[in-house]
């Protein structure tokens, strides 16, 4: 009997060390994450405030050219409603690379080629889009156009890395995936706009944007930062 009971002593202290043991590798996990997020806020404010400032000569440069290119009609940026973290609204700022009245010309176009329609059904963007200035093409060729989103980052609306803030009328190609996506604050870049950007599909970038929300780390960001810049150098997958 004495032998039976210390058995059972035994497993029962060994189910508790276990769960114990559990606990602290959940609170240390859980600690990493939180300190890994307060560090990604400290890089999001330096970085917003470097880039902000460089905003400045980045204007003065893009205001020339409009005024050279004759493309100085309009507006030098361009805000739109995105949906960010927790689906809040906010307005991201980019370089306008559009003619004014672009919603209507698409409407038109769209409505005029339907091999053009299905192409943006399916991916939301246009190969050959005929809304992109001669000025527009070269900033998103170069991912200049995005850069007035630093100012975001600034703010608190989006962080240097996650997904890509996206429009009402994406949120059905997310389905039941969208609530993991905006669990984290959108992006600058990404792990999507990492790794292929307009050459994925759109049920591509999906899985790409619910795997970087579920798999965050700090690592993981500067491995997607660095790509970022590679791929923007050599003006991979930019449309």
């Amino acid at each position: 009997m004495k032998s039976v009971k210390s058995y059972s002593y035994l497993g029962e202290q060994a189910i508790e060390e276990t769960i114990i043991n559990n606990a602290t590798t959940i609170n240390n996990k859980k600690v990493k994450l939180y300190i890994e997020k307060a560090v990604k806020r400290v890089i999001d404010i330096i970085a917003g405030l470097v880039g902000t400032i460089l905003l400045i000569p980045i204007t003065i440069g893009i205001y020339i050219a409009r005024k050279i290119l004759k493309e100085d009609d309009g507006p030098i940026f361009y805000d739109q409603l995105r949906i960010g973290k927790n689906g809040k609204y906010f307005k991201l700022y980019k370089y306008r690379s559009m003619v004014i009245g672009a919603d209507e010309i698409l409407k038109e176009y769209l409505a005029e080629n339907e091999e053009a329609k299905i192409e943006f059904e399916k991916n939301q963007k246009l190969r050959n889009d005929p809304r992109i200035t001669k000025l527009g093409k070269f900033l998103r060729k170069t991912s200049l156009d995005e850069f007035p989103q630093f100012i975001n980052i600034l703010k608190g609306d989006m962080s240097l890395v996650g997904p890509r803030p996206i429009v009402d009328r994406e949120v059905k190609l997310f389905g039941n995936k969208m609530k993991t996506v905006h669990s984290v604050r959108p992006g600058l870049t990404g792990y999507w706009a990492a790794n292929g950007r307009s050459d994925t599909s759109y049920d591509e970038r999906v899985d790409m944007e619910v795997y970087y929300a579920e798999n965050f780390s700090l690592a993981l960001d500067m491995k997607i930062i660095f790509k970022t810049i590679k791929s923007v150098i050599k003006k991979e997958g930019a449309i």
